[in-house]
């Protein structure tokens, strides 16, 4: 079987056009998406709901953060009477107002630690509440706007595909 010049050019011209044709129709493809980006560090700092639910937390835990230092005051009344009276104490009388003092004093440190876990626990609790409404208005924005794709990171990003103000302005519509 021996084979023409003739037609392994025309194969490789044809190749060649198929080749051309499906890299510009990829590229034409890629053109044709919409993409946006958002900032979602931005979009949680500035949401309207964060400091909402920021001042809610403040107003929930305030009677809990007033009742503490309160405890902690007492604290430090006993050891101003206990360290202005010692000297006419006995050291059994003392010891045992230091001990008093102390056990205050690790219930107030125990008090204090859960009050910062049921704190952080909320504060969990709202900001969870805050990204699923970010992320719902960023989806309804992506399908009213025809977005194909919408990312949070990027190494590089244009304004022009830039769509965290427009979130922003979204959510401060929302009541």
């Amino acid at each position: 079987m021996q084979h023409h010049p003739r037609s392994f050019y025309a194969i490789f011209i044809v190749l060649t056009l198929a080749t051309q044709a499906l890299v510009s129709s990829a590229a034409n493809a890629q053109t044709a998406f919409k993409i946006g980006f958002v900032d979602p560090v931005r979009l949680i700092e500035q949401a309207p709901q964060g400091g909402n639910a920021l001042a809610k937390l403040e107003d929930e835990f305030r009677s809990r953060d007033e009742e503490l230092k309160v405890q902690h005051s007492e604290i430090q009344e006993m050891e101003a009477e206990l360290e202005k009276n010692i000297l006419v104490m006995d050291a059994t009388s003392a010891q045992a107002r230091q001990r008093d003092i102390e056990n205050h004093k690790r219930r107030l440190a125990r008090s204090q630690q859960e009050a910062r876990e049921d704190y952080n626990l909320r504060r969990n609790e709202e900001l969870a509440k805050l990204q699923a409404l970010v992320r719902e208005v960023i989806v309804e924005i992506a399908r009213a706007g025809g977005f194909d794709l919408v990312v949070e990171q990027a190494v590089y990003v244009s304004d022009a595909i830039n769509i965290t103000d427009l979130v922003l302005e979204r959510l401060a519509e929302l009541p």
